[in-house]
């Protein structure tokens, strides 16, 4: 063989052997490709799957907490709201039916069968009545008298409070207004015992044109009931004046029948019109059986009749009287 075929041979198998390693480099690259793909396409199925799942389970979390947080927040709302003891005592007395016919006849001789009663859109919570009295003793003068009771309830209310601490307070502004009636002379102020849960005496001289007025005011808190009852009488007409210490446990007097009285109508012995009253406060455990929900803010705004009021009310009662 020339050595120029040989050349030729060797050239031929030398791009021969050159096409097969770009063919295999072909080869090799496409399936590194291919590999590359798949390598590329799993991680993207894994991620969408993971995805999918996350989204279902953050609805589930989603609603699950908010399921969990309404319930929470409902059962904050009841535990945070507001709760009152109930008022001992659910309604009054008849406000003209406190006082005994015979204790009456002692105090306002000659107007004890005709009590006044007060307007009150609401007796349950609100009530009074009042007693006149003027014995014309000819030259010597006459005797006047003059006796008002007046009953404030108080509901338990959860924007104002328990109907018993709503009482205390009202109570002790009753005392304060009897001690600072203007014009009062001699105030002398006491404790009364065995009378309701708490209860003070004010007596007072008051000089008015028509004479010289004796004016006694006791006021009492029972439960959730405030009681205040003036009375003051005055010699007219040159007689003499009255003894502030006979009138003053005349008013005692007919302040424990009272406080019976209602006691009485709240179901609980020591009714109106009897002399003893009792002595024990009653039992706040028996509040709980009534859950009536008057307004109590009204009753405390509504009281207006102090015992200043009631004693200048008197004098002139007694000289349209007399005339």
């Amino acid at each position: 063989m020339s050595e120029g075929t040989m050349q030729r041979r060797a050239q031929r198998d030398g791009q021969f052997d050159q096409r097969e390693e770009r063919a295999e480099r072909v080869n090799r690259a496409g399936g590194l490709n291919r590999l590359l793909a798949a390598a590329v396409a799993v991680p993207v199925m894994l991620i969408a799957a993971g995805c999918s799942s996350d989204s279902g389970s953050g609805d589930d979390a989603k609603d699950t907490s908010a399921s969990t947080g309404a319930g929470a927040g409902a059962d904050s709302a009841a535990s945070a709201a507001p709760t009152v003891q109930a008022a001992a005592y659910k309604t009054l007395p008849e406000a003209c039916a406190v006082v005994s016919k015979k204790t009456l006849t002692e105090l306002v001789p000659k107007g004890a069968s005709k009590g006044k009663e007060g307007t009150s859109s609401d007796t349950a919570a609100r009530a009074s009545c009042s007693w006149s009295s003027l014995a014309n003793n000819g030259v010597k003068g006459s005797q006047f008298r003059w006796l008002n009771v007046s009953l404030l309830r108080f509901e338990s209310d959860a924007t104002t409070g328990d109907g018993e601490s709503q009482a205390k307070t009202y109570y002790a502004k009753q005392v304060k207004d009897a001690q600072a009636v203007s014009g009062a002379k001699n105030v002398k102020s006491a404790p009364v015992a065995s009378t309701g849960d708490e209860a003070t005496s004010v007596r007072y001289d008051l000089k008015k044109s028509e004479g010289a007025f004796k004016q006694q005011t006791v006021v009492v808190r029972v439960e959730n009931v405030v009681l205040t009852l003036d009375y003051n009488g005055a010699g007219l007409a040159g007689d003499k004046t009255p003894s502030a210490e006979t009138l003053t446990k005349s008013a005692e007097k007919a302040a424990k029948e009272a406080v019976g009285a209602v006691r009485s109508a709240n179901g609980e012995g020591g009714g109106g019109g009897s002399d003893a009253s009792s002595t024990s406060p009653s039992p706040s455990g028996s509040a709980s059986s009534a859950s009536k929900a008057t307004p109590s803010a009204s009753s405390s705004g509504t009281p207006k009749a102090t015992a200043s009021k009631a004693a200048a009310a008197a004098p002139k009662a007694s000289a349209s009287a007399k005339s």
